[in-house]
């Protein structure tokens, strides 16, 4: 059965998930009562307008913030009970980030940027390096290794932001707006890429985005309005 079959079992979680903010002498509810699952070796697309609680909603599911109320799974691994070593731990093994502003280090070079989250992991130097040029000719920049951020598009530098979550060989990739940036050609690009990440080596694909090409390229959609979870709707190709 392929992956809108749902044959396996969800790989992330939320159950009944509310995040409330102080302001004042009152709260804001971020998130109310959200229950969703992820299923493994798809792309799902969390969708909403500015203000909705798309990134509190991604910050929880990645242990980055916690929630008021309700239950947070990664597989068996219950991730709002879990301290911050062993969420460290789990982000570090299982989780891969890519950002709308892409995060990388300004006077470090595209290999050297790929290597960072595997340098604070102890792996091997020969380790290190094979994942780093393995990443590298996975997003197709084998040739821009040596280059600095500034002397690349933006394109090339997210490019560069997946390598380096492609690198730590994670089971789920958390994406913030990674096509934010981009115009729609290289967009698209960025979007190709994902959907390889999904087809060739499935691995889980979870975007938070306003970006109509994302979305029509997802699995499954998840929309939030106003803190609350509208019905999902399945796309299929």
């Amino acid at each position: 059965m392929n992956a809108l079959g749902h044959i396996k079992p969800p790989i992330l979680r939320m159950h009944g998930v509310t995040r409330a903010y102080p302001m004042g002498n009152t709260e804001v509810l971020a998130l109310k009562g959200v229950s969703l699952d992820i299923f493994p070796s798809e792309m799902t697309a969390i969708i909403g307008r500015s203000g909705s609680g798309k990134t509190t909603l991604l910050n929880i599911l990645a242990g980055l913030d916690h929630p008021t109320s309700g239950e947070v799974w990664f597989k068996d691994q219950r991730v709002d009970l879990l301290n911050e070593s062993d969420l460290l731990r789990l982000r570090q093994e299982h989780f891969g980030f890519v950002f709308q502003s892409f995060g990388l280090l300004p006077l470090l070079s595209a290999a050297e940027n790929i290597g960072i989250p595997l340098r604070i992991r102890q792996l091997a130097r020969e380790e290190r390096e094979y994942r780093v040029q393995e990443a590298l000719e996975w997003v197709g920049l084998t040739g821009r290794s040596k280059h600095r951020p500034y002397e690349m598009s933006g394109g090339e530098q997210q490019r560069i932001a997946l390598a380096r979550a492609l690198a730590g060989q994670p089971e789920l990739i958390l994406a913030d707006e990674p096509t934010g940036q981009l115009d729609s050609h290289i967009g698209q690009q960025i979007i190709d890429l994902l959907r390889r990440i999904v087809r060739e080596r499935q691995m889980t694909v979870v975007v938070i985005t306003h970006d109509p090409q994302v979305i029509a390229e997802a699995d499954t959609i998840h929309e939030l309005r106003d803190g609350a979870l509208i019905d999902p709707q399945k796309v299929y190709s």
